[in-house]
């Protein structure tokens, strides 16, 4: 019998702007800038982040507000309103739960999988949980147990693993630095090329 395929699909930098970026973009930290595109450890990179939070007097309410300013990437609603019609499609992503509901509903709904921040009663954010450490490899290796096909496509570090344990991984819209470091990965930058990809292996 044919496997089922399931896609699994980073979030920001695939179908939406980073959101760290914009927010630093609106508050001029340049710290802020950094993401999982430069730092391969999150703890470091969430830590840092939460330091300049505190440093500068900034909540959660401050960063929801720049991303309900945000839209996702031109093409990317068709994209994935094509993908869905063709396989299940899981978003699995290291943002959080608090960030995400804007934006999932500019992308119609789609099933996402992400981490969730602690936040004081002031909007502080005082802490991050993560549903699980180096959970985008997890969850594709549970859907494999559950006898999914699985093909996977990210754009940066923490997305590598997640490629590497799919049955077929992509990256994409990833910055040369990255596909030098894996060129095991195919590296597209258009829609329609990755859709063809996809569609290809289905």
């Amino acid at each position: 019998m044919k496997k089922q395929t399931v896609v699994t699909l980073d979030l920001e930098g695939v179908l939406v702007p980073e959101i760290w970026i914009a927010f630093a973009e609106k508050t001029g930290i340049e710290g802020l800038k950094r993401t999982t595109r430069d730092e391969p450890d999150y703890d470091v990179l969430m830590r840092g982040r939460l330091q300049l939070l505190d440093q500068h007097g900034l909540k959660l309410p401050d960063i929801q507000e720049v991303i309900g300013t945000l839209t996702p990437l031109e093409g990317a609603r068709a994209f994935l309103d094509e993908l869905r019609a063709l396989t299940q499609v899981i978003i699995l992503s290291d943002t959080f739960e608090e960030f995400a509901q804007p934006l999932m509903r500019q992308l119609g709904w789609p099933t996402i999988f992400c981490h969730h921040l602690e936040v004081e009663a002031g909007g502080r954010i005082s802490n991050y949980a993560l549903r699980q450490s180096n959970q985008k490899q997890h969850a594709v290796k549970a859907l494999k147990g559950l006898n999914y096909r699985v093909i996977a496509a990210g754009d940066s570090f923490n997305d590598t693993t997640m490629l590497g344990e799919a049955d077929a991984g992509f990256l994409f819209h990833s910055p040369e630095s990255i596909q030098k470091q894996f060129p095991q990965f195919p590296a597209l930058d258009r829609y329609e090329d990755l859709l063809e990809a996809i569609r290809r292996l289905l």
